[in-house]
């Protein structure tokens, strides 16, 4: 059952097609890469799904809905939580705190106060704890390692409770040991029902993660399929290869 769908979407700025007539779907239940060469406008579909960027034609659905053009905050509500390639935490906080702003996003009364339910601290640390940092929870989250500020980030839109969540680049500049952590942690999610969207650069990491890979290239899907047959694709090489 398609969860996520993005139909015929096209995104220029100026004179830049950032995305051409784009069209994606994401299963629900599975794990599904987005790959393709830089510039290919893999971010950009990220933002419009979000709804950080509005299209200029096309629609996005999640779950039955259209959610084409939702602001940012409307899509996170619905249950579609995401990542970004610079990581967007509050460095002057400490990483509970960031996961108190997380927990209380959508009620600034709770957000200048405590923790709104006694329940919601426990599960920030149950969180930090599940992605590895729980030992950091009172660092101050602009001293972290880069790696590190990427879990945080995980563990701050998982205290939602998203359905979908999409990852932007979540193995870039991160170490071999920390990428094995975060490839157990996505797939024991995957487990417990969540959908996952994730584009990468890495691709041993997609190839071994996903079940399906989608490849963007020049702002459109040029190839779709298992991690298998895109890798043999004559289009997907031709399109690396080119650029």
């Amino acid at each position: 059952m398609t969860i996520l769908e993005v139909r015929n979407a096209s995104k220029a700025f100026g004179g830049i097609h950032a995305l051409n007539d784009c069209s994606i779907s994401v299963e629900a239940g599975k794990i599904t890469g987005l790959i393709g060469p830089n510039g290919s406008g893999k971010t950009t579909l990220f933002n419009v799904i979000t709804g950080y960027e509005k299209v200029d034609a096309g629609e996005v659905h999640y779950d039955g809905r259209t959610i084409t053009n939702a602001t940012p905050n409307k899509v996170f509500a619905m249950g579609i939580g995401r990542t970004f390639q610079l990581t967007r935490i509050f460095p002057r906080l400490s990483v509970l705190e960031n996961m108190h702003v997380s927990a209380q996003r959508h009620s600034l009364r709770g957000l200048l106060g405590g923790w709104s339910r006694s329940n919601e601290r426990q599960r920030a640390l149950e969180l930090l704890e599940f992605v590895g940092i729980a030992a950091l929870k009172d660092a101050q989250a602009g001293n972290l390692s880069y790696g590190q500020k990427k879990l945080l980030e995980f563990a701050f839109i998982l205290i939602a409770e998203p359905k979908v969540i999409l990852l932007d680049e979540p193995a870039g500049g991160v170490n071999p040991t920390m990428i094995n952590h975060l490839q157990s942690r996505i797939q024991e999610l995957n487990k417990q029902g969540i959908t996952f969207l994730i584009v990468e650069h890495n691709m041993e990491f997609i190839m071994q993660l996903c079940d399906t890979v989608t490849v963007m290239h020049r702002g459109t899907k040029i190839a779709e399929g298992t991690p298998a047959n895109v890798r043999q694709n004559p289009a997907v090489l031709e399109a690396y290869l080119g650029d």
